[in-house]
């Protein structure tokens, strides 16, 4: 089987997923991996009834054997309130049985997040996105200044992980910063998994 490397987000605006297909991009250039892009179902305080298992667009539900599987992993949720959102927050909580058993240590994981606003919490979103994986003993991969983008850009962007600012009217179009960033995420996240393989 052909190792992979896992791109799991949560997003409703298109803006997250629109970040994952950069990254996944960024990650199949390597030539080593293949990339998952994976999605979490929605939670609700009241259910009535079950989401189906397989959405009826875009990414299919993530399990945690492909988690387990995966040979490093790309984080990514949008901003809610500073904190990632909380389907993926709920799909992270149930993956106790993963740590205890230490079946993620030692990979390579990287994070990204869209939000509306330049200061709407991207930065606090994306460290929150890490405790859960330095708890899992994953080696946290960012993007290094080295990458004139992150000093050019007038969107999204951090040393901590790629992001997206879609405005006050939700664009998801990504800037060419954005992209770029997004893209170069995921060649860096291949190619540090491919030194730890």
């Amino acid at each position: 089987m052909h190792p992979y490397l896992l791109v799991l987000y949560y997003g409703r605006q298109g803006a997250t997923a629109a970040l994952a297909r950069h990254i996944a991009e960024g990650i199949e250039t390597d030539g080593r991996f293949e990339a998952r892009r994976r999605t979490v179902p929605p939670v609700a305080t009241v259910t009535e009834r079950t989401a189906p298992p397989v959405p009826p667009d875009g990414a299919v539900y993530c399990t945690k054997d492909e988690l387990a599987g995966c040979a490093g992993l790309a984080l990514g949720s949008a901003t809610r309130f500073g904190n990632m959102a909380a389907p993926l927050k709920h799909f992270l909580d149930g993956t106790s049985d993963l740590w205890m058993s230490g079946r993620l240590a030692g990979k390579p994981a990287a994070v990204f997040t869209s939000s509306a606003s330049q200061h709407g919490g991207q930065e606090s979103t994306l460290i929150s996105m890490m405790v859960p994986l330095l708890h899992h003993g994953m080696v946290i991969v960012g993007l290094p200044y080295t990458l004139a983008q992150l000093t050019s850009t007038t969107g999204g962007g951090t040393p901590y992980g790629a992001s997206h600012v879609s405005g006050a009217d939700g664009n998801p179009t990504l800037t060419a910063d954005e992209q770029k960033l997004a893209f170069e995420l995921g060649k860096r996240l291949a190619g540090i998994a491919g030194r730890l393989v």
